[in-house]
């Protein structure tokens, strides 16, 4: 895919010199380990290998090849220079996807509850949906070793430690949130881009879905990650710009307003504007394989959007004050528009770079995921996996303009908390703990199976939860 350079995969065991390792064919992979069905066997940590920062030169040259505790080396096989991933655009990546539509929808959902209310909760989430982005990493990486390849989506790693039914039941939420938030995605980019422009909404649809998708397709992992970080710092611009605006006729005492008891009806929302976990592969992949490196991207690529919830929750509450606990349902961002004209385009320009940098992301996630599914080569980019990520939200986004609110209500309930809180816990269960499966890499969440029944029980907790309710709501209608 566009981030993923090609791969000189380099699984070889320490090495007792570095004419040894020069001398290993660069087109060989050797697994570190294989799957056993046979019985327990012991667990081996993840050996270190010799890996080039420029193979031809240290073919050539004779030189001392670095010593790097990492899987692999991506490697541009037009060069045959080393193409380390960049922590700094790692970090965007993560950033620019979780700050997307999710965000728009926070003041609505948590109104009721009051922000010190939704601002405990609202750590929560971030807390639970970082652990969960640690145990997919954990997980993608084990997952990479055994099968000698990097590129390793959510397919391969739960057909190796769930089997054919997690395979299943991964593909269908995966597909289903992916697809749901990209027509979200696209339906609110064209509205706005008819609103600036006038142009009609088909050709704003069509012209955002090209502009990003082609960039994610044609684009190197340099450019995306230049384009994602300046569409990050324009969103903090944006974002600075509008709570200046905004924050004029901040109510600091409503911010000490709290509703606990309405906090929970919020999780599901708060939960997919933390949504990161689909380029948590990607992460992997370019930054070779280096949990360390990948630790640090998934924490602090997290904080930043923590950091705008909170801020952005906070003058948009407290700029209306008496909403928790009154029971009154109104759109707390749809009033701050009517009584200052100036914050509309602030908000419409926020909107849509929030949206532009999380579609990035989506595309990235749900053509590599694709790829895998279709079992095409990693480390290609193929225009198939891309055609069947961009056509189908472009087509539904038309159909229906208005879908964009119900895509993310039904993504965040019944989607983001099986495929991203149930089945990361489920995946290093099994891996951890069944005999027939290895993993080098030591556990990067700590707590054992407290911590991961605690992941598993609270994401089944929140969506039988809402199953009720939403029952109890229809039984009422009748």
């Amino acid at each position: 895919m566009a981030l993923a350079a090609l791969s000189l995969h380099c699984y070889y065991p320490l090495l007792s010199s570095a004419a040894a390792a020069a001398s290993l064919p660069a087109s060989t992979r050797a697994p570190v380990l294989q799957r056993t069905r046979g019985g327990p066997r012991p667990r081996r940590r993840l050996q270190r290998c010799f890996c080039s920062q420029q193979y031809a030169e240290s073919q050539s040259s004779g030189s001392q090849q670095q010593q790097l505790e990492r899987l692999f080396s991506n490697l541009n096989q037009a060069t045959m220079k080393h193409e380390p991933g960049s922590v700094t655009s790692a970090i965007f990546l993560v950033a620019g996807t979780t700050v997307g539509a999710g965000i728009l929808a926070i003041p609505a959902v948590t109104q009721e509850a009051g922000f010190l209310a939704s601002a405990v909760t609202c750590i929560f989430c971030w807390i639970y949906m970082v652990v969960t982005g640690l145990l997919v990493a954990e997980v993608n990486v084990n997952t990479m070793c055994e099968l000698g390849s990097g590129g390793v989506s959510l397919v391969s790693m739960a057909m190796r430690t769930l089997g054919t039914f997690g395979v299943r039941t991964a593909c269908i939420s995966y597909l289903f949130i992916h697809y749901a938030l990209l027509v979200a995605y696209v339906a609110r980019s064209s509205e706005i881009i008819t609103n600036s422009l006038g142009v009609p909404l088909w050709e704003s649809a069509t012209l955002f879905s090209l502009a990003f998708g082609g960039l994610c397709y044609f684009g190197s992992q340099r450019v995306i990650g230049a384009v994602n970080g300046f569409l990050v710092f324009s969103i903090l611009a944006s974002f600075m710009a509008l709570v200046v605006v905004a924050s004029g006729n901040l109510h600091w005492s409503s911010l000490l307003e709290a509703n606990f008891a309405a906090a929970p009806q919020s999780i599901p929302i708060i939960a997919l504007s933390f949504v990161y976990q689909n380029v948590v592969p990607v992460l992997c992949t370019n930054l070779e394989g280096d949990l360390s490196k990948v630790r640090k991207a998934i924490v602090v690529g997290t904080a930043i959007p923590l950091a705008l919830f909170l801020i952005w929750d906070a003058v948009i509450l407290g700029t209306i004050p008496g909403l928790a606990g009154d029971g009154t349902i109104v759109d707390p961002l749809e009033q701050l528009r009517s009584s200052n004209g100036t914050v509309g385009p602030i908000v419409e320009a926020f909107s849509f770079l929030a949206i532009g940098t999380s579609y990035i992301g989506f595309v990235l996630g749900l053509s590599d995921f694709i790829a895998d599914l279709l079992k095409l080569p990693s480390g290609q980019n193929k225009p198939l996996p891309y055609l069947v990520t961009l056509v189908p939200p472009l087509v539904l986004s038309l159909l229906d303009p208005e879908i964009f609110f119900k895509a993310l209500d039904f993504a965040g309930t019944y989607g983001v908390l099986v495929l991203f809180g149930v089945f990361p816990a489920a995946m290093s269960w099994s891996e951890r703990y069944l005999d027939d499966l290895e993993a080098p890499v030591p556990p990067i969440v700590p707590g054992g199976k407290f911590t991961l029944a605690f992941v598993m029980g609270g994401a089944l907790l929140v969506i039988f939860s809402e199953i009720f309710k939403d029952i109890m709501q229809l039984q009422g209608l009748h």
